[in-house]
């Protein structure tokens, strides 16, 4: 590519930078082991999470994927089922860890922009006998990654929690990005998640930091959590100046996620009035932007492809679905930049 090229990275809210204010958190954070005494950075970053979520405690993972995984490895034995929605991140994206390391059988059913329908839960959940596995936790991600970005809200969560708790099940919310949710309806985050029983989030996705996401829950689940966390080699030592990068983002990146929304709209709506059809305004609903290549006659790859070589990068999510993810270090001059690419090359 050439270097006169402009880019615009639209491929996802995770290859941000890290803020001036983080590497100065970074490079002056207290260390200890968090492996042994304990890490202070880390342990004041659990106690904001748990806090921000109002849940007892929180644990400070590598990555997403870890914390989704310590959180069923903690809830679950080998053979109990799981209960998703079929194109969750927990299904599609964490390399079958689920079954592969936890020996938890996964249920995907249908959702619409996410949201599974509860009738169909209630009927699929399965008590266990000696020839099917007994439903032991329902799995919900808030905001859904593959249905662009939507939103799960406070009362559809509630009514969920109600009928999982009814039938003895426990649910556990992949919020990587619900600081996203709870930022488009207005709402805190606590909101969202007080009914789960337990909560993952991410640091480094919208919140802009390089690294980590947090798991929260009881007390005593997050005591068993933490062995799980060793058990799968989490157990980081100092990790201070990384969760020094974490508390910045809580305390400095929630509220500008509205600035990421505003930019999505922007390049949704910018793409409507250049070729209509090809976005489903509807579903634009935080900072994912899905842009579908069927009536285009090519296939996503191609077209990203297209657009990456001439400065906007963005992802091929499947056959004919291209995602565009806004973030803070995306401007709305650099929407203004890509719309202009976009026009030239679809």
């Amino acid at each position: 590519m050439p270097e006169s090229v402009r880019i615009v990275d639209l491929r996802s809210d995770s290859v941000t930078k890290p803020t001036p204010a983080m590497r100065r958190a970074m490079a002056e954070a207290v260390v200890g082991d968090d492996s042994r005494e304990g890490d202070p950075t880390a342990q004041r970053l659990e106690q904001m999470a748990a806090a921000r979520l109002g849940e007892e405690a929180a644990l400070f993972c590598t990555s997403g994927t870890m914390a989704n995984l310590v959180a069923m490895l903690t809830h679950l034995k080998p053979g109990d089922e799981v209960i998703a929605e079929r194109d969750a991140h927990l299904l599609r994206f964490e390399s079958g860890g689920l079954s592969a390391l936890v020996g938890a059988i996964p249920r995907g059913l249908p959702g619409t922009a996410g949201r599974m329908d509860l009738g169909q839960l209630e009927a699929e959940i399965q008590a266990g006998n000696r020839h099917r596995p007994r439903t032991a936790l329902v799995e919900v991600e808030n905001t859904h990654n593959t249905a662009g970005g939507t939103v799960l809200d406070a009362a559809y969560l509630d009514q969920l929690c109600d009928l999982a708790h009814r039938h003895g099940l426990l649910v556990h919310m992949d919020g990587e990005r619900v600081f996203n949710a709870a930022v488009a309806l207005r709402v805190s985050a606590k909101d969202l998640t007080a009914r789960c029983d337990s909560v993952m989030f991410g640091l480094s996705k919208g919140l802009g930091a390089p690294y980590g996401s947090m798991l929260c829950g009881t007390a005593e689940f997050i005591t068993r959590a933490r062995a799980m966390r060793q058990r799968v080699g989490g157990g980081v030592r100092q990790i201070g100046p990384m969760a020094a990068a974490g508390i910045v983002a809580l305390e400095t990146m929630i509220d500008r996620l509205a600035e990421d929304h505003a930019n999505a709209r922007r390049l949704a709506e910018g793409i409507e009035a250049i070729r209509p059809g090809l976005v489903d305004l509807g579903l634009v609903q935080t900072n994912i932007v899905m842009l579908h290549t069927g009536p285009l006659g090519a296939p996503a790859s191609e077209v990203a492809a297209k657009l990456t070589a001439a400065g906007v990068h963005c992802l091929p999510m499947d056959r004919h679905v291209v995602r565009f993810v806004t973030h803070c270090d995306v401007s709305a001059d650099d929407i203004a930049y890509a719309l202009g690419v976009i026009t030239g090359n679809i």
